[in-house]
């Protein structure tokens, strides 16, 4: 090892960020495992399994678990991309950062601006999930009587406490990332094994539909392809956010290795350990009729099957899951803001982008998550349908940022042969014809899965108007970005226009780095 690289740890990472346009400003400490914990404490099973299982399995019976595989499988084909896209491009921001880099300035500010309303909108419907379990845990966490609005307090005191973590620097994020990551992970091992020795029936249930099949109103022509479809939404709802990894690039030491292994493992680890769980609920769930089983959840399960005093501390377990994760989105929409920021593609770039010299972290991005956040949850606190159509639509917006990666990568490996020098130097690569056929897999399960979690049906967004009201939310949040966009461009070109009409009267020709249009 050189003195300079004795002297700079991290001389070789920083530098690499440079080739990008970048100059090294936050605190490159996260290690292996770090990367992991924040992918994988953002999709948090626990956290999806306890607050959507009641609801997919409301819809599908235990077709719930061939849906849960189905979605794990499309997944895991973006996660493919993300990872080789993320060993090329180890910058904060990812999803907005790679679409820039396959695509186009505008690309690129839609992918972010649709990831980061997502990712925000995700905060608060996380948050919120703290009242499934705790007033359960212990009474005094029931505040209010109405349970709309004791859900927002707790949802409230989250956010609060997330954003204080956050703004204390990436370190202390980390650290308690990997500690609630490790409990987690303990968590569902313990609740998989100890539901092992409380089963009553075979793994065969897995193939009936109890009751859940052919029937549902306006679908019945669909036969069990209608019941899949919907149920097909939980796992949906869970298994994202594994990109986080690549957001958190810039403060990974050796990203182009790190960070592609944190995506891909973190998905393989929730995707494996919640088909086991799921699995396991079924086997030992007392009653397994939808009518039942989706109403109680996997909270009935576990008190069923363990009793109140072991399901109380398995809870207690899941609270903090739901903290953790709660915890993770609102770092990786810091650092998608931070980065979209840095380029000017956002209001009031230069304060959002400001990091700070004692924590090399971005703490106002942190504060502005937080009060939206907040702000979301407060603004439907008389209307909890209105609530659930905005959440749902936030994972088809999601969805609509990952196609917008996924897909001009598509035609960069078409047009191009794209990556082609990634093969000799160690980073990930999926290769020519492999990365075709996964990247093709990856467009074409986005594409249907947006399509079917925006599909106006009173069965996911209620009745009457609401049943509109995903397409609507998507419309009105597409043309909210366009308008900024177009109005941000229109000053751009107001600026250059003064720029050169400068450059005679001063003689000199000057440029300014950082814009959407470039690093």
């Amino acid at each position: 090892m050189s003195a300079i690289q004795q002297e700079h740890p991290h001389a070789r990472d920083d530098a690499e960020l440079a080739e990008h346009g970048y100059r090294q400003r936050l605190n490159r400490s996260l290690g292996s495992f770090s990367s992991f914990a924040a992918a994988f404490s953002y999709i948090s099973i626990l956290t999806g399994m306890f607050q959507l299982f009641g609801f997919g399995y409301g819809f599908g019976g235990p077709i719930l678990f061939w849906a849960w595989l189905i979605v794990f499988g499309g997944q895991f084909c973006v996660a493919l991309v993300f990872a080789e896209l993320s060993a090329r491009y180890p910058i904060a921001g990812s999803v907005y950062q790679w679409s820039k880099k396959v695509s186009n300035p505008t690309g690129a500010w839609f992918a972010g601006w649709a990831m980061l309303a997502g990712s925000v909108v995700t905060v608060s419907a996380v948050a919120i999930a703290e009242q499934i379990v705790l007033p359960q845990i212990w009474s005094g966490f029931t505040v209010f009587s109405n349970t709309t609005q004791n859900a927002i307090f707790l949802g409230c005191c989250t956010i609060v406490l997330t954003t204080i973590i956050n703004v204390l620097g990436v370190r202390v994020m980390a650290f308690i990332n990997n500690i609630g990551v490790a409990a987690e992970l303990i968590g569902v091992a313990l609740i998989i094994v100890l539901l092992l020795f409380h089963v009553h029936r075979s793994p065969a249930v897995i193939f009936t539909a109890q009751g859940a099949g052919p029937g549902l109103p306006g679908w019945s022509a669909l036969g069990y392809l209608a019941p899949l479809l919907l149920c097909a939404i939980m796992p949906a709802y869970v298994m994202y956010g594994f990109d986080t990894a690549g957001s958190l690039a810039e403060e990974t030491r050796d990203p182009r290795k790190t960070t592609p292994r944190g995506v891909l493992r973190a998905l393989g680890a929730a995707g494996t350990a919640g088909a086991l769980l799921l699995l396991m609920a079924l086997l030992a769930a007392k009653s397994i009729a939808p009518a039942t089983l989706g109403v109680g959840g996997l909270p009935s399960v576990l008190e069923d099957a363990l009793g109140s005093g072991v399901g109380k501390v398995l809870l207690a377990d899941v609270a903090f899951a739901i903290f953790i994760c709660c915890l993770a989105i609102q770092a990786a929409s810091i650092r998608l803001t931070f980065s979209m920021a840095r380029d000017h593609a956002l209001p009031f770039g230069d304060h959002l982008s400001h990091v700070s010299e004692q924590r090399k972290s971005p703490a106002l991005p942190a504060i502005v998550v937080g009060v939206i956040a907040i702000a979301i949850l407060v603004v439907n606190l008389g209307n909890a349908q209105i609530f659930l159509v905005v959440t749902s639509v936030a994972i088809v917006i999601v969805y609509t940022a990952y196609l917008l990666v996924t897909v001009p990568t598509l035609r960069q490996r078409r047009r191009h042969g794209w990556p082609a020098d990634q093969g000799s130097t160690g980073w990930f690569f999926l290769g020519r014809r492999r990365g075709l056929v996964i990247n093709g897999i990856a467009i074409g399960y986005g594409a249907f899965m947006a399509l079917n979690l925006i599909w106006p049906r009173s069965a996911i967004y209620g009745s009457g108007g609401y049943a509109w009201g995903g397409v609507i939310f998507v419309a009105a949040l597409g043309l909210v970005g366009a308008g900024y966009y177009l109005w941000r461009q229109h000053g751009r070109q107001h600026e250059v226009a003064d720029e050169h009409r400068a450059v005679p009267l001063a003689g000199v020709a000057t440029t300014e780095a950082g814009d959407i249009t470039g690093d």
